[in-house]
């Protein structure tokens, strides 16, 4: 076993991209929260996108390594440690043997993304390695990380191995703890990660049941994230929406993302571990680049909505996926270039 858990902290589950397929049956995708930052993760260690990684919330855990191995953190900065020494973000870092990675106050963000070369191998069902906390299987044994609990990494890439070697032999000659290469995954290719963020919205598919007041304050007003807010949904507090005359709906099929308006008038964003039907009236639908932003947003943190078309929203997510595609492939690239520089 690889990786040893001394200390869980607040929430640390495993996770990969979810699982498809299965709503017919009750069963939600689930997986990672933001899945830019646990993308990014698995492309520095030479991962593929699906890999299974380790979600932490707001506080991380306590991390005995009992062999040397590539991880990179990315998504919320958990103040990262080994033997005092901040381990940087968003970059390829190789942890030797016998170190403990420890996690300290959050600075910003509320989740981080730890992946390791290989992934984190635990068993796959339902075509899925994530963790279903409410239902109690999949990730590790089905739900957050405990003392004692123990980790192994799948089998690396080729270009991941290739930077083991390189980025290994200098941490030996440098300091005997760690050691990550000079250049990193830039600011300016992360979503739009911010304190009070704008969150860009479609018309949801009972928009124009609510009055027109309503309406106007949805997008034009901040609201605030409440504490009641969990991986199943964001509860949000601030103007209420009402509509225009009573309906009566049943219940439909929900998304990750989709905007629910029950009957106090306060907005609830449906997020990973969300049900796969509901009956609130829907006002709005996230756009699908700007969920990792919600994600990363805290309890008691303000948020205000955008208004955009839905050709717009799927130009965004084209453009997204074009410019991802050609960062991982330098970024495999240059890991590749590690092990030959040695």
């Amino acid at each position: 076993m690889s990786i040893e858990v001394i200390r869980p902290g607040l929430l640390s589950t495993v996770q990969d991209e979810g699982r498809t397929g299965f709503r017919r049956y009750g069963i939600h995708p689930g997986g990672v929260m933001d899945t830019f930052a646990a993308r990014a993760a698995n492309a520095l260690v030479g991962n593929s996108r699906d890999a299974a990684v380790l979600e932490m919330t707001m506080t991380g855990p306590e991390l005995r390594f009992h062999e040397t191995l590539l991880i990179s953190l990315c998504g919320a900065d958990l103040t990262a440690t080994v033997d005092g020494l901040p381990v940087p973000l968003w970059r390829p870092v190789v942890l030797l043997a016998g170190k403990v990675l420890r996690f300290g106050r959050c600075r910003s963000g509320l989740r981080s993304y730890m992946a390791i070369a290989g992934g984190i191998a635990v068993p796959e069902i339902m075509g899925s390695r994530s963790t279903d906390l409410k239902t109690g299987f999949g990730g590790f044994e089905g739900r957050a990380l405990k003392v004692g609990d123990r980790l192994s990494a799948g089998e690396a890439s080729r270009e991941a191995q290739a930077a083991l070697r390189g980025l290994s032999v200098e941490a030996e000659k440098n300091n005997g703890r760690m050691h990550a290469p000079a250049w990193y995954l830039s600011s300016r290719e992360w979503p739009a990660y911010h304190a009070e963020p704008v969150i860009r919205v479609m018309p949801g598919k009972d928009s124009a049941a609510f009055n027109e007041n309503s309406l106007v304050r949805f997008h034009k007003e901040r609201y605030v994230i409440s504490p009641q807010s969990d991986r199943m949904g964001y509860r949000l507090e601030g103007a209420k929406l009402e509509l225009g005359q009573p309906m009566d709906r049943l219940s439909e099929a929900v998304i990750y993302g989709t905007v629910q308006v029950p009957a106090d008038g306060q907005p609830i964003i449906l997020m990973a571990d969300h049900q796969t039907i509901g009956g609130y009236p829907v006002i709005a639908q996230v756009a699908r680049v700007d969920l990792p932003i919600l994600a990363q947003a805290r309890p008691g943190a303000p948020v205000a909505f955008e208004r955009i078309t839905y050709e717009e929203a799927q130009q965004l997510f084209l453009e997204q996926e074009l410019e991802w595609r050609l960062t991982d492939q330098l970024i495999r690239r240059r890991l590749a270039e590690m092990g030959d520089h040695q």
